[in-house]
C-alpha cells in the first residue's frame, strides 16, 4: 500500500514540474514593432472636371404623411421588409411578461397569471360588487405613453 501511495505522489510531483517547466517555455519573446512608415509628401488632389449642361437629375422623393396605422405598422415591422413576423409581434411583449413573472425565472405559472389578473380586476372594481361595469371596465384601458423629454 505506501509504494502504491508513493508511486501516486511521484507521479503527482512528476506532473506537477512537468507543467511548470511548460508555462516558463511557453512565454513569448519581446518582439520589436516594425519602425513606422516614413511620411510621403502631400499630393494635391486632382478633382474631375465633367460638362454638366443639358443634364438633369432624378427628381427628389416627395415626403408623404403616414397614417397612424401605418406608423404603428412601422414600429412593429423590426426589419423593415414590410412584413410583421411572429417574433416581431412578440417582441415588444416582453415588458409585460417580466411584469407578471413576479419570481424571475421567464416561466409564466397559473398562479403568477390569475395573481396580476385577481388585482387588476379588484383595482378596475369600484363598487366592489365582484362584476365590471363599462364605466368599470374603461378604466383598464392601458395609458397612452407619453413622449420623453427631448435633449437636443
Amino acid at each position: 500500500m505506501n509504494r502504491f501511495l508513493l508511486g501516486a505522489f511521484g507521479a503527482l510531483l512528476l506532473f506537477a514540474a512537468g507543467l511548470f517547466w511548460f508555462q516558463g517555455r511557453a512565454t513569448q519573446e519581446a518582439i520589436d514593432a516594425p519602425p513606422p512608415p516614413e511620411p510621403e509628401l502631400p499630393v494635391e488632389p486632382v478633382l474631375p472636371v465633367v460638362d454638366t449642361k443639358g443634364l438633369r437629375g432624378p427628381a427628389p422623393p416627395e415626403a408623404t404623411e403616414r397614417s397612424r396605422e401605418q406608423r404603428r405598422f412601422d414600429r412593429q415591422d423590426r426589419n423593415g421588409d414590410g412584413i410583421i413576423s411572429r417574433v416581431e409581434m412578440m417582441s415588444n411583449r416582453t415588458a409585460a411578461f417580466k411584469k407578471i413573472d413576479t419570481d424571475g425565472n421567464n416561466l409564466l405559472t397559473f398562479e403568477e397569471w390569475a395573481v396580476t389578473t385577481s388585482a387588476r380586476f379588484a383595482g378596475a372594481d369600484r363598487n366592489r360588487d365582484g362584476q365590471l361595469s363599462r364605466d368599470e371596465f374603461a378604466t383598464t384601458k392601458p395609458k397612452p405613453k407619453r413622449p420623453g423629454k427631448c435633449d437636443c
